[in-house]
């Protein structure tokens, strides 16, 4: 007999139909079939509320513990990454250090990607070991035998990323799982550049799965959120330890929007990754540009490992390149754009692009192309890849010149 799908049981439900259903339901007041915005920051107690836990985070009571559209939104982020809960909280970062908060004390170890997003290797290289004594070992993730002779006694986590930020290395998850488990450490990885469906890590044996929500999941530029995805005693101590305590709770209208961006993510994800395939192959192709850094292109040092990791759906939508000049030139063509938004963040329906220098501590982890000329961190949108295209060569053309005909 064939298994039928139920709108009600999201793991019956292929990947499409769960970012549609899952967390949603029928309004009780209303009879509204889409889960409403509820702004309320408290909620109707219970006749005799003493023997309540005012720390509770499963039923709305205040929403800096939990709120209904938080609730809903944290169903659907459970399942759309195959964990047993989710915590949803203000921002990527608020979720970053709600793990490091949660899961490492002072005095103790940490392996960290040497390569990784700016709050987070400050949390790291700064913040942690100057005000809780934290030790914090930055390696090549790359390589999970660096992330073996790394581990120590007291280590108690190693956090990665995968599509890292901004060079586009590329960790193998189920190998750093394995080095991490056999330390006796968890495993948490921010997946913000490789949100499912492309890629679910918890599947590879990661321990806490952390997203950024102002990226694809919302994907429309305009909200605020974080999340950890996991199995529901980690997520628990989130919520008690980081959320309720720390107070980092994200706006239920915040949660709302993402709640509702988050329907289209297979559907965008989808020209995300194809759109952005097609510009790295043609940034590649074209003399004017120095280097172009994309695992989906074999040149890239990871190629091979994101093929296999990513299951053949992708290879992320965030090109990280330089045109062949100094950081004038980086400017002159970023100035040149007419389609392509010079912002910070990636993810969003628009295209943006951001020209980094090559200052700073953390660059030193960069490949010596990076170091030499800058990079531009290009995040696809979702425009015509024909503009895209138009638009990138028309810049080059102005920044650098025309292509001299040989």
């Amino acid at each position: 007999m064939t298994a039928r799908p139920d709108k009600h049981d999201p793991s019956s439900l292929a990947f499409a139909s769960r970012a549609v259903h899952a967390g949603n339901r029928v309004d009780g007041g209303s009879g509204a079939i889409r889960t409403p915005l509820v702004m309320a920051n408290s909620y109707a107690l219970p006749a005799d509320p003493s023997q309540m836990s005012w720390s509770g985070t499963d039923v709305p009571l205040y929403t800096r513990n939990s709120g209904a559209t938080q609730l809903a939104l944290q169903e659907k982020l459970a399942a759309l990454d195959g964990g047993a809960d989710a915590v949803a909280l203000a921002s990527g970062v608020a979720a970053l250090h709600a793990v490091f908060f949660t899961f490492v004390g002072a005095g103790e170890h940490v392996v960290v990607s040497d390569v990784t997003y700016e709050a987070t290797w400050r949390l790291f290289a700064e913040l942690l070991p100057k005000k809780y004594g934290v030790e914090v070992s930055f390696v090549d993730s790359a390589d999970p035998a660096a992330v073996a002779g790394a581990m120590r006694a007291n280590t108690r986590l190693v956090h990665v990323e995968t599509i890292a930020n901004p060079t586009t290395k590329v960790t193998d998850i189920a190998a750093v799982a394995a080095v991490a488990h056999r330390g006796g450490a968890l495993l948490s990885v921010d997946s913000t550049f490789t949100p499912p469906p492309l890629y679910r890590p918890l599947a590879d044996g990661a321990d806490l799965v952390v997203h950024s929500l102002t990226k694809y999941v919302n994907g429309h530029g305009d909200a605020m959120g974080g999340a950890v995805v996991g199995a529901r005693d980690l997520v628990a101590r989130i919520k008690s330890e980081a959320m309720v305590d720390v107070g980092g709770v994200i706006s239920p209208f915040n949660a709302w929007l993402i709640l509702r961006g988050s329907v289209t993510l297979p559907l965008r994800l989808r020209q995300h990754l194809a759109t952005a395939q097609r510009l790295a192959e043609l940034l590649d192709r074209d003399p004017r540009t120095a280097f172009v850094t994309y695992p989906g292109l074999p040149s890239h040092p990871q190629h091979e490992l994101s093929a296999r990791q990513f299951g053949g759906r992708g290879h992320g939508a965030v090109i990280s390149f330089a045109v062949d000049g100094d950081p004038d030139a980086q400017n002159r063509f970023v100035a040149a754009l007419r389609v392509i938004t010079s912002a910070v963040s990636l993810g969003h329906d628009e295209s943006l692009i951001v020209h980094v220098g090559t200052s700073g501590p953390r660059v030193a982890a960069y490949p010596p192309q990076f170091r030499r000329y800058g990079h531009l961190r290009f995040s696809v949108g979702l425009e015509d890849p024909d503009d895209l295209a138009a638009d990138l060569l028309a810049a080059l053309d102005l920044a650098i010149g025309p292509v001299r005909a040989r």
